[in-house]
């Protein structure tokens, strides 16, 4: 059975976040926007971790961890505090109220599971992914049929959609980088490019409008997607720009190589 996390964040961007890395490397997340709600979540069926923010709409993080605490069957429960305000004293004050450890805030794709593997005691799980090696021997004649440039500078989002991907034909180009993406392209001339809004320090929205500003490369269907830059204007300005898609996570798979193969299917067609 999956470890049950129970995540309870008012910020729309932050949960997103947190439950699409956490789904990715296999976990359930129960989600709760609220203090009261993560309560009742909580009380009806103990998860195996719960991650508090501290800011929160009603009763704050603090008050949470003490009721929790205060529960027989939800006290031997990890309790993991996230919080953008860590100052001098704070650990101290949040193992007092019964935190069992705190996360600071903007959580880290990269390093966040391993920091949630360590309060369980168990190893931080592999993303899940589809077995490439298996799917090959199935289906020995599946042909390439498109080539897709991924930029995206977490390692566990490259791998997701090589594993949703490539058994569909669709050959990936992981890369990192702008630099990486830009070098990529004139090697091998993808069908179709999927960038991270963004990608550590840099934007992809740059990335973006060198590609649109070549004539070599302008007909290339873009799609962004992002589980940060979830603002209307961001969303707005890349569509504007002529980006064909923009989507934001978590998103279902199907849905996700749906909205790919559309894209691959506009550039049959141009």
């Amino acid at each position: 059975m999956a470890t049950r996390i129970l995540v309870i964040e008012d910020n729309p961007a932050s949960m997103e976040l947190a439950r699409y890395v956490l789904e990715a490397f296999g976990y359930t997340v129960i989600a709760a926007i609220d203090g009261e709600t993560g309560l009742e979540l909580a009380r009806a069926e103990p998860p195996d971790l719960v991650i508090c923010d501290l800011e929160l709409p009603g009763i704050d993080g603090i008050e949470v961890a003490k009721q929790l605490k205060a529960q027989p069957a939800l006290a031997p429960v990890p309790l993991v505090a996230v919080t953008a305000f860590a100052m001098v004293g704070d650990r101290e004050r949040l193992l007092s109220a019964g935190f069992d450890g705190y996360i600071s805030k903007p959580l880290d794709p990269q390093t966040f599971v391993p920091q949630i593997a360590a309060f369980i005691n168990s190893p931080a799980p592999a993303p899940r992914h589809l077995d490439l090696s298996a799917a090959a021997q199935a289906d020995p004649a599946r042909p390439e049929r498109a080539r897709a440039l991924v930029l995206d500078d977490s390692r566990a989002n490259r791998e997701l959609f090589t594993s949703l991907l490539e058994p569909h034909g669709i050959a990936v180009v992981p890369v990192a980088r702008i630099a990486e993406a830009l070098a990529s392209i004139e090697k091998l001339r993808p069908d179709l490019i999927i960038s991270d809004v963004h990608i550590g320090k840099e934007r992809g929205l740059d990335f973006f409008m060198q590609i649109k500003a070549r004539p070599d490369t302008a007909g290339i269907p873009f799609v962004f997607i992002t589980s940060t830059a979830l603002h209307v204007t961001d969303r707005l300005r890349a569509l504007t720009s002529r980006a064909d898609r923009f989507l934001v996570r978590p998103i279902d798979g199907a849905r996700l190589l749906a909205e790919i193969e559309a894209c691959l299917l506009l550039r049959t067609e141009s």
